[in-house]
């Protein structure tokens, strides 16, 4: 018999099976570049379907015929492609097929393995199903939403079950997606609501101090950790575990175990004893975490104590996460400034250098410093809108003095209207000699609001007021002054210069941003500016007109802004800020409540035409809340501007002129006026129509005031006023008179405002006498509210009324309250 030899299989040569497998690797990839091509040839056919699907039917029909055309993106085979998924497929759900072949191809470019896309088909095909039925639903009139797959089953099911029916279908089936793909659960929902409402408390715990002692109750952490050293195997010699003070965040127990692992890390005095756990709760040590360091010698022992937990994110920060910084522009968010093309464009707008003109000044300058003996090394002339300044620098030797007293001289020489010599200009080594233009240049208001240095100032209140001799935009802060004091003869430009600095600033602050009380003794002046009362004006409660006109209630205006400046140093003692600017932004950073008072306060601008007039009729009862306004209302964005005739003692008190560091001078008739409104002469050497003079300390500025004419600032009222605005004017906070107190404030019970104990409960939990007060807590009227208190100050609930500061509560607390009402039911 033969034997059979037996073969042996022969080994596999590993180089052929990494070319094998090299190979399959590269056919994967291939056949994926073409699953993402082609999904992102469907994405391109089926979107232009929805641009030209009507047209290209015919070009659908006619697949062969070459002469006809197609506007899809992808030519005949693109219209072809997108009708037979979309139009008799299954309409917008034919997107869902665009995901799964551009993920297939994906996971074989990247040899991802295929089976995790398993889940991902069954239940997108799933909702394709779904969504064609949808639409198709919805959609009877749009076939391309549904397709002819979800029209036809849409029919299919309203036959045997009837709308009702396929509704119940359909929402049904979305159930069941969101549970199984999206795997929304009660249990996730209530968890994730628990899990922010736990991160809130957390948050408002650890900004908000409790009034509690610094000692922790431990009890509940405590039994539990006795609970599992009990169920812990006892060793031999167990060392204790130190007790250690947490605080009221969750505790991790890993990370806090005792860092003791042998005894001779322990300090020998004194000896521990070894102690059986118990089921009683550990005493509370208020020592320190600490980490002990190991050490060659027994008996030394290093104890280092742990860095404290540090709260990276408080509760402002949260909230600022989550609703960004506070916007209070957001109630009147479409609102827009008013544009540039509002104001009018003069056509003889820009210098105009007349040579001749300079030529001759220089010469009759030369010769006349020369017929006194003065010699010039050099001169230079700056030609401004109005003035043109010609700067000398005198020979060695020249006396400054000498060439100031030549001022009469010199105007004689040159038969101008008036010189101005600045001996020396401040800050240049040369001597000033202002002559005016025989043809004045006037300064519209356009050119100075258009201007880059007025649109781009980053100022609290900037105020564009005109052009200098070197014809440079002249911008002020209001904010900076911080009041502004302006006189001059009657016809100077006054006016014009309070519309200037009004219409600066509408054209720089928002409506939330700036409030203006307006003080109009001529009648005329400012009542263009009723038309944006409701956005810009401030004014009392019970006022019908917001600009002022009556002397008598000025005084009430004044005496209300002394309550609301003082109301307003208390919001930025309890907000611990210095001024307005830190207090706005702490306010949109979200770190003050509005449930404690706090508010966005806009800032104020008192404006009062004719102040004069104002102290004449009504004296000193308009002095003194004004010199308190003048002294104190800076920092809390109170700021005033008086226009006067002549700013004499009598007019403006020393105290009041001492707080009006910026003042802007027209022309005037004497140097005693000049001196008066200055401190220096220069005014009465003005030219008029604008020209003006700056003050802010020492400096003199000289500056061509912009001319706005009343048409222009009516279209700026109007486009503004023709603008959504708030519900009413800004109300400032309520001012009784001192007639109010000779008001018979006896009222019977029984006619007492059936609001009457609610609005005493309201004033005693506030401490606070305010009929302002009680129309915001209780929506009331102004009428109602002042009666309420008059019935309050009746019932000895309130104080007397005590001028600019709030009425003070008799009665303490809610309890002694209750008690006032029992006692006063028993003596009727």
């Amino acid at each position: 018999m033969a034997k059979t030899v037996k073969k042996e299989p022969k080994e596999k040569d590993p180089n052929q099976e990494l070319k094998i497998l090299k190979t399959k690797k590269q056919y994967r990839m291939l056949f994926g570049f073409v699953l993402v091509l082609t999904s992102i040839a469907f994405l391109v056919s089926f979107i232009s379907f929805f641009l030209h699907g009507q047209a290209d039917q015919s070009s659908v029909d006619a697949l062969t015929d070459r002469s006809e055309n197609a506007q899809n993106w992808l030519g005949k085979f693109g219209a072809y492609i997108a009708d037979l998924f979309i139009y008799r497929g299954f309409g917008v759900a034919a997107f869902l097929l665009v995901k799964l072949l551009f993920l297939s191809g994906a996971f074989l470019i990247l040899d991802l393995p295929m089976r995790k896309l398993k889940n991902t088909w069954f239940w997108d095909l799933f909702a394709l199903i779904i969504v064609s039925i949808l639409f198709g639903f919805f959609a009877n009139n749009l076939p391309e939403l549904g397709g002819t797959v979800g029209y036809e089953m849409n029919l299919f099911l309203q036959d045997y079950i009837g709308k009702t029916g396929t509704v119940l279908v359909l929402v049904f089936s979305m159930i069941v997606y969101m549970i199984f793909k999206i795997k929304i659960s009660p249990d996730a929902v209530k968890s994730f609501f628990e899990k922010k409402h736990k991160e809130i408390k957390e948050d408002i715990s650890s900004i908000i101090p409790e009034n509690k002692s610094t000692d922790y109750n431990l009890e509940e952490y405590a039994v539990t950790d006795t609970n599992e050293r009990e169920t812990m195997p006892i060793e031999e010699e167990p060392i204790p575990e130190p007790v250690l003070k947490t605080s009221s965040f969750e505790i991790n127990k890993e990370a806090l175990k005792p860092t003791i692992e042998h005894a001779s890390e322990i300090s020998l005095e004194p000896t521990i004893k070894p102690v059986t756990p118990t089921l009683q709760t550990a005493p509370i040590v208020s020592e320190p975490i600490k980490e002990i360091i190991e050490t060659n010698d027994e008996a030394f022992v290093i104890e280092k104590a742990t860095d404290e937990d540090v709260v990276e994110e408080n509760l402002a920060a949260k909230l600022v996460a989550d609703f960004g910084l506070f916007d209070p522009t957001l109630e009147l968010s479409n609102y827009k400034f008013p544009t540039i093309d509002l104001l009018k464009e003069y056509t003889s707008v820009g210098i105009t250098i007349n040579q001749e003109e300079l030529e001759e000044n220089k010469n009759r300058i030369v010769e006349t410093l020369r017929n006194y003996k003065i010699d010039i090394a050099q001169i230079k002339a700056t030609v401004g809108p109005s003035v043109t300044l010609y700067e000398i620098v005198p020979e060695a030797g020249i006396r400054i003095s000498k060439i100031k007293s030549l001022e009469d001289d010199i105007a004689l020489s040159l038969s101008a209207l008036g010189i101005r010599i600045i001996a020396p200009i401040p800050g240049k080594g040369t001597i000033g000699i202002e002559v005016p233009n025989k043809n004045p240049t006037m300064v519209p208001m356009k050119t100075v609001i258009a201007s880059a240095k007025f649109q781009e100032a980053e100022m609290e209140l900037p105020i564009a007021l005109g052009k200098t001799i070197s014809n440079e935009t002249f911008v002020v802060d209001l904010a900076k002054m911080p009041h502004l004091l302006m006189a001059g003869a009657t016809g100077q430009g006054k006016s014009v210069g309070l519309n200037a600095v009004l219409t600066s600033l509408l054209y720089k602050k928002h409506p939330a941003e700036v409030k203006f009380v307006l003080v109009d003794p001529k009648k005329v002046e400012l009542t263009l500016f009723n038309k944006i009362e409701r956005h810009y004006l401030a004014k009392l409660p019970d006022v019908e007109d917001a600009i002022i006109t009556d002397n008598t209630k000025v005084i009430n205006t004044l005496n209300s802004l002394c309550v609301e400046m003082d109301n307003r140093y208390s919001l930025l003692k309890d907000a611990m800020v210095r001024n307005i600017k830190e207090y706005n932004e702490k306010f949109k950073s979200r770190k003050l409540n509005p449930e404690h008072g706090h508010r966005f306060l806009p800032y104020i601008v008192l404006v009062v035409d004719e102040f004069a007039d104002l102290i004449m009729t009504a004296g000193k009862e308009v002095e003194t809340p004004i010199a308190r306004l003048a002294q104190l209302a800076r920092a809390i964005g109170i700021h005033l501007i008086i226009a006067t005739q002549r700013p004499s003692v009598n007019v403006i008190t020393g105290i009041i002129k001492a707080n009006f560091p910026a003042r802007i001078a027209f022309r005037v008739t004497s140097k005693i006026d000049s001196r008066t409104i200055l401190d220096s002469q220069g005014a009465d050497q003005l030219i008029g129509r604008g020209d003006l003079l700056y003050s802010n300390g020492n400096d003199l500025v000289r500056v061509q005031c912009a001319f706005v004419d009343t048409p222009e600032v009516e279209k700026i009222v109007d486009y503004i006023g023709s603008q959504k605005a708030y519900a009413s004017a800004y109300l400032l906070p309520e001012y009784v008179g001192e007639e109010g107190s000779s008001v018979n404030l006896e009222f019977d019970i029984s006619e007492r405002d059936s609001m009457f104990r609610e609005a005493a409960e309201i004033i005693v939990t506030a401490q606070q006498g305010s009929a302002s007060l009680l129309q915001r807590k209780l929506k009331l009227g102004y009428n109602r509210a002042g009666r309420l208190i008059d019935q309050l100050e009746a019932a000895g609930i309130v104080g007397p009324f005590e001028g600019s500061k709030a009425r003070s509560v008799n009665i303490t607390d809610l309890a002694s309250l209750e008690q006032f009402f029992i006692n006063e039911q028993n003596n009727s």
